[in-house]
């Protein structure tokens, strides 16, 4: 990879970790800390969400008929969202342990919290559990999907690919048979050490 790009590509690191950063400030605003993998509020906030709480039956009658018909089809990909959650797990369980790549941990991406907040009703509850797992399943499924490329095809495609993972930048160019055979054991040995790709491709 040249310098340029390595350098960009650093930026841009750089200026998420800032982001992120702002956005931490930001939730600090609504909550005095993070304990014990929870956030916390003192009482005065959490009566003031009380007060904004929905009643489930105000909820219902503001909900329009199509939108009604439609939760059979949302909460129906609960099974097969379920099936892959079990099926990344044992996955990571035999490939990634012979392969020795480190497995994902599935915490990291499954958060479940939401449901914890004074000012949702029930059904919101209920809503924000289930968009907080099947998203943390994909986002899950994302990674499992990242590494196992890093492992064996880690090649760009000759089209943009939007959205692509934070990996992909730093595999072989589309068509760079050479560098491609070149770096194919590196690419897998930097993967085992925890690492991403970035720096291999001249």
């Amino acid at each position: 990879m040249s310098e340029n790009l390595t350098a960009m590509i650093d930026r841009l690191k750089d200026l998420e970790d800032e982001i992120e950063r702002a956005f931490e400030a930001r939730r600090t605003q609504f909550y005095t800390e993070i304990k014990d993998g929870r956030a916390r509020f003192d009482q005065a906030a959490i009566e003031r969400q009380r007060l904004l709480k929905t009643r489930i039956s105000t909820y219902l009658a503001q909900s329009s008929v199509p939108t009604l018909l439609t939760v059979p089809l949302v909460y129906g990909l609960v099974v097969p969202i379920a099936l892959l959650d079990l099926a990344l797990c044992l996955y990571q369980l035999g490939c990634f342990t012979a392969w020795r790549v480190p497995r994902v941990k599935r915490s990291d991406y499954i958060v479940i919290d939401r449901h914890r907040l004074a000012y949702l009703n029930g059904i919101e509850k209920l809503n924000c559990v289930y968009c907080g797992y099947a998203n943390g399943v994909i986002a899950f499924a994302r990674e499992v999907a990242s590494r196992t490329e890093q492992y064996w095809c880690p090649i760009k495609h000759a089209l943009r690919v939007k959205g692509a993972h934070d990996r992909y930048q730093g595999f072989a160019e589309y068509g760079d048979a050479k560098g491609f055979r070149r770096s194919s054991e590196a690419f897998r040995e930097r993967l085992r050490e925890g690492k991403n790709p970035a720096s291999l491709m001249p």
